[in-house]
């Protein structure tokens, strides 16, 4: 049973301390459980049920805390209150998160914060944080307006990242054939098992669109003797990813080059693969993006698909037009992103010539993804801090606890999808998934026959 409320309040100072006590009782009320404590500015607290070990503690550093969190009601107003350090979770911010949907307040709960209000009319009105926000000009998805969306999210700077990915520096879900897998394995094998699905074969040409750091055309090129090329918008990854490949000798064989997948000219890839890409190409430009794909594949050419998408509807009520959900994202994380669903996805390749072959979800991969990189992040917090500043390390901190949510409850998803260009109705592939789901090869023991550094080093020259 949960310590009784009047006891609680008795030991706050008058300085706003029992109004937000009692509006806390007010908006937990709906949960039968409170697995959670939490402390005011005045050190009091709120304790969790009694006999629960609390799972987070949420901090209110000021009196008007509680009220700006939650008006005016919006994702983008709590999202804003955390950056600005009007609250905090200590603990678990991922339980401290899936709060929303345990109460699933609307505009009639939030009367209980009435008497918050002379609270926060004593202090400074909030302010937006001063960092962090994109600031994007022009029409969406023009070839200008993307590039500056993507440097946005890498702005942060490549060390930065660097310290809370793998040694590899792969930004995207990683496979973990058990939960225990490190980081570094379960990246690995996401990159072993891309390069299982495509089929590839030494002498084959591979293009990576949106190649990040480089990790998966380095890894096609040691393990399965290909020649790759990657794309990216983001100078600073493209600097990396090259110095990465001459270090592991394989200038010969892949490269990353900036620029955008609608100005490549047609080549005869043997193999193309996006992953986490299409995200920010927007629905309106999805038969534009898969045909593309198509056009750059040889007839019998594969095209893996790995993306994120929607796991239920789109909500279009009320309250999703009232609390604007998404809105944190667009202005301080992902501007212009955009989730297809993977409907949309799949009839735009249809339309383009494609024919899908195969569809794997990988949603509870990416929530264990995203738990290591947020348990990375805070981990090395003052070096974060050092290199970004507080604003972006607690931006990046939400972002990805929010995102492990979204996962864990299936209101997001992601899968691969595995397309083949026909030819002469022709697929060329297995009539089964075995040899896609064997067992990965462990780093350094793939084989590359003596005959493919030719076979590469002559479909190389195609690229330039």
């Amino acid at each position: 049973m949960a310590t009784p409320a009047r006891a609680v309040r008795q030991r706050v100072p008058a300085v706003g301390g029992g109004a937000t006590l009692r509006a806390l009782e007010a908006l937990f009320a709906p949960l039968a459980t409170r697995d959670f404590a939490v402390r005011l500015w005045t050190g009091e607290v709120l304790p969790a049920t009694a006999g629960v070990a609390p799972r987070f503690v949420l901090v209110l550093t000021h009196p008007a805390s509680l009220l700006r969190m939650l008006w005016p009601p919006g994702e983008l107003t709590v999202a804003e209150a955390f950056v600005r350090g009007d609250w905090d979770v200590e603990g678990d911010l991922v339980a401290a998160i899936s709060l929303r949907d345990r109460l699933r307040l609307g505009p009639r709960d939030l009367l209980t914060l009435a008497p918050l209000v002379p609270a926060l009319l004593r202090h400074a009105a909030p302010a937006a944080p001063r960092s962090g926000a994109a600031r994007l000009r022009g029409r969406k998805h023009t070839l200008g307006r993307d590039a500056d969306a993507v440097r946005h999210h890498y702005e942060a700077g490549n060390d930065f990242y660097a310290l809370w990915l793998d040694a590899r520096m792969v930004y995207s879900c990683a496979y973990f054939p058990e939960p225990t897998t490190t980081l570094d394995a379960a990246q690995e094998a996401k990159l072993e098992l891309v390069c299982r699905k495509l089929r590839l074969a030494p002498g084959d040409r591979l293009l990576d669109v949106g190649c990040g750091w480089g990790g998966l055309v380095t890894w096609a090129a040691e393990h399965h003797g290909v020649t790759a090329l990657g794309v990216t918008l983001s100078p600073a990854q493209a600097e990396l990813a090259r110095e990465r490949i001459a270090a592991r000798g394989l200038a010969s064989r892949c490269r990353v080059e900036v620029a955008d997948y609608r100005a490549l000219r047609a080549e005869p890839f043997d193999k193309v693969v996006s992953v986490g890409m299409v995200e920010h190409v927007g629905v309106a430009q999805l038969p534009t993006y898969f045909r593309r794909a198509a056009e750059l594949l040889r007839p019998g050419g594969l095209f893996l698909n790995h993306g994120i998408a929607p796991a239920v509807p789109r909500d279009d009520g009320l309250r999703a037009r009232l609390f604007r959900e998404g809105s944190f994202l667009q202005k301080y994380v992902f501007p212009d992103g955009e989730l297809p669903f993977l409907h949309e996805t799949a009839a735009a390749a249809v339309e383009a010539g494609l024919e899908l072959r195969d569809v794997e979800s990988l949603r509870e991969h990416y929530a264990l993804t995203l738990h290591s990189w947020l348990a990375r992040l805070e981990a090395r917090r003052a070096e974060a801090e050092r290199v970004v500043g507080t604003t972006r390390y607690r931006v990046w901190r939400l972002y990805m606890a929010g995102a492990a949510a979204d996962f864990e409850r299936g209101q997001n998803t992601i899968y691969q999808a595995v397309y083949v260009k026909p030819e002469g109705g022709r697929s060329g592939l297995p009539l089964t998934r075995g040899g896609w789901y064997a067992e990965p090869r462990a780093a350094g023991q793939g084989s590359t026959p003596s005959s493919s550094s030719a076979a590469s080093s002559s479909a190389g020259s195609r690229y330039t």
